[in-house]
């Protein structure tokens, strides 16, 4: 026990911090850490494998938000982020190839995309989300958009059932307006499911729904990736104020 202790109390400390990548090797520390997540981890069939690096067409486009423990300067957590010039330039959101975003044609100029969201599992900790929340934050704040849109990822481990399952336990209390509605290209067969597991609602969601976002779509499922995505809309106006005010004040 005492090994322990003393063990434990020589550990460093960690320091986290956020910030946007500014060079290419910064912008690969990034892409390592989704290989490992997504490639390793998950087992998504990622075309850029051979590299270690999770590359696709849409990174050059993109600003990445990185989390670092400054205690071994390891980048810890990441966020990508697509805002609207950018996409025009790219020809459209990475959303596009998973859903139909025509509803949302007049508010293009005004939605940033996030995406590509992992922590290194021996940081999965409210400290390290909460710095991923906090550089969206400052983020968003920085640049004046008015929605942030996403896929949010559901594990289909099970083959589809625990996906079905959480759609359908907050899709009824967070539904978008019509308006807002999105459709998948590639639809999870939602009536060959079973809809009606006892099922925790993975975090990164949750948080969505709390900031006051919408699901927007009924599941699209993304088969290199292994998981069923909703397509998630926040417009900025809806921030949970009381729930936003702990990132907000973290990024000022």
């Amino acid at each position: 026990m005492l090994d322990l202790i003393r063990q434990q109390a020589q550990e460093p400390q960690r320091r986290l911090s956020f910030g946007l990548a500014h060079s290419i090797a910064e912008i690969a520390e990034a892409q390592r850490i989704r290989y490992k997540v997504f490639g390793e981890e998950m087992g998504a069939k990622l075309p850029s494998a051979e590299t270690g690096l999770d590359i696709d067409r849409f990174d050059e486009f993109c600003d990445h938000l990185l989390v670092r423990d400054h205690s071994n300067e390891k980048v810890v957590g990441t966020y990508r982020i697509l805002p609207p010039e950018q996409a025009y330039i790219a020809g459209g959101y990475y959303s596009e190839t998973e859903f139909d975003l025509s509803r949302l044609h007049h508010l293009r100029d005004r939605m940033v995309e996030v995406g590509r969201s992992c922590v290194h599992p021996d940081y999965r900790d409210g400290a390290t989300i909460t710095q991923l929340w906090s550089g969206l934050a400052d983020y968003i704040t920085r640049h004046n958009h008015e929605y942030l849109i996403g896929c949010a990822s559901i594990s289909m481990g099970d083959g589809g059932h625990y996906a079905a399952s959480v759609y359908n336990k907050i899709h009824k209390l967070h539904a978008a307006p019509a308006e807002y509605r999105v459709f998948p290209h590639c639809p999870l067969p939602l009536e060959s499911l079973n809809q009606n597991l006892e099922v925790i609602v993975p975090p990164l969601i949750k948080g969505y729904l709390r900031l006051g976002a919408y699901v927007a779509s009924e599941p699209a499922w993304d088969p290199d990736f292994n998981c069923a995505d909703l397509f998630i809309l926040l417009p900025v106006s809806r921030l949970n104020a009381r729930y936003a005010k702990h990132f907000m004040r973290q990024a000022t």
